[in-house]
């Protein structure tokens, strides 16, 4: 096994604080990786960095051998690193397979000069977006919502809607934060069975951040957990359980998963 993503001394601050500090972790290809924490914790800042939507004030972030630290995040993109966001980020007035098709097509890319003439190469791109989104609505259930607008669906749908845009980009590592917020037992566990499928069918390697803990525990390969901004565990789901440190400074003695 050999490690997709590389966070080596990574650190950021705002000011005086530091958002957070040295922090070490790597990510194995082909497996799910978590990255827990309370909130503060530093877990949304430390996503924010590896997919260049801030600065880092200091480390490096390898992915498959390349610093793509300060790289602009469509650059990350393009490198086959995507991201979905806490909040169900989507174009509300557009279709779900609109929605879709925009973000196949920050992987497959149309000039603007093949776009205006309608060259081959613009044909090539649209026809392999149309395939992805079409793979990708498969996967996610999202075939017979395919025409309705993104804001008229339930918001489960809406979150599995941020996933299939990121996922349209054909990611090597698709960084998820916060994938289950807002949804109820069922569709936390429907979305857990879901994520393993999605894993397999495209070959993925995840990042996810998520403060449901028996989700984490049951799709995890390997856990990393932040505190005030620096890493204080990592290891498989079973250690990082048993963990004091873990326990005292996020999961409580009375939140202990069994």
């Amino acid at each position: 096994m050999s490690a997709i993503l590389k966070v080596e001394g990574l650190g950021k601050r705002f000011g005086g604080l530091a958002a957070l500090s040295d922090v070490h972790f790597e990510a194995e290809e082909g497996q799910i990786t978590g990255l827990i924490g309370p909130n503060g914790a530093g877990k949304t800042t430390c996503f924010n960095l590896i997919t260049g939507t801030l600065a880092a004030s200091a480390g490096r972030v390898m992915f498959r051998g390349e610093n793509i630290a300060g790289l602009p995040p469509h650059r990350v993109v393009e490198r086959g690193l995507a991201r979905t966001f806490q909040s169900a980020t989507t174009f509300p007035t557009a279709s779900v397979r609109e929605n879709i098709v925009r973000g196949a097509l920050l992987r497959h890319q149309v000039g603007t000069l093949a776009s205006i003439i309608g060259g081959g190469s613009a044909r090539d791109a649209v026809r392999a977006a149309e395939e992805t989104v079409v793979d990708v609505m498969d996967a996610l259930e999202l075939t017979a919502y395919a025409d309705r607008e993104a804001g008229t669906l339930a918001y489960g749908h809406q979150k599995r809607l941020g996933v299939a845009i990121g996922l349209a980009t054909r990611p090597a590592l698709l960084l998820l934060d916060e994938p289950a917020a807002g949804l109820n037992p069922e569709e936390v566990d429907r979305f857990g069975s879901m994520l393993t499928t999605l894993q397999q069918r495209f070959h993925l390697s995840v990042l996810i951040v998520e403060h449901h803990m028996r989700l984490i525990m049951r799709i995890c390969d390997h856990i990393v957990v932040l505190h005030h901004g620096e890493k204080i565990a990592e290891g498989s789901p079973g250690m990082v359980q048993k963990d004091p440190r873990v326990i005292e400074a996020y999961l409580g003695a009375e939140h202990h998963v069994e």
